[in-house]
Formats: structure tokens, sequence, C-alpha cells
């Protein structure tokens, strides 16, 4: 079976590194938790609020705090890859044989 080789089809393409922003999301949250043990935990309170209600309470806050600046750090980062982009030329290659599946 003979086929005819058509000439590969080239394209210019972006190129740039850009952060997930779940992980970062993530991480932030877990950095507020970590200062609200601190803060709850380390730190000297009052007597008459129950140190894990306290913990609670700047939990929720340190979380989406922290997952706020993790989010604009990724923004941030985001941006700078923006401008450190790259083009490239890329080329697709036919294949070498005929598709022979039967089910596509």
């Amino acid at each position: 079976m003979a086929f005819h080789e058509t000439p590969a089809e080239r394209r210019e393409v972006t190129v740039r590194r850009a952060p997930k922003y779940v992980p970062f999301l993530i991480v932030g949250a877990l950095a507020g938790i970590i200062a609200a043990a601190v803060v709850a935990y380390a730190l000297p309170g009052d007597a008459t609020f129950d140190p894990g209600a306290v913990f609670g309470f700047f939990m929720v806050m340190f979380a989406a705090g922290g997952a706020l600046l993790g989010a604009l750090l990724a923004l941030v980062l985001d941006r700078r890859s923006v401008r450190r982009q790259e083009r490239a030329v890329v080329e697709a290659v036919p294949d070498s044989e005929p598709d022979t599946d039967p089910q596509g």
C-alpha cells in the first residue's frame, strides 16, 4: 500500500512556565494554619478562653489570609512568566503509517 508524504506543518507557538494556582493556595492555607497554632498555643493569652477555640477562630482567618497571599504570589509569578515567554517553531510530523484502528 503506497501513501504519499505530505509536507510537515510549521507553527509558531509561545512557551512559558506558568505556576499552578492550587498548590500555592494549599501551601498558603497550611502556612496560615501553622501561624494560627503558634498564636493560639505558643503565645500567652487570656485564661477565660479555651486554646482550642482560639485556634479554631484564628485558623479560619489565617488560613483564608494565607490562601489569599498564596494566590497573590502565584499571580505575581504568572505575570513574570508572561514577560519571560519565548517563541518557538514547532513542526507537526505526519504518521509514517496510516491508522488501521477499526474503532477510530
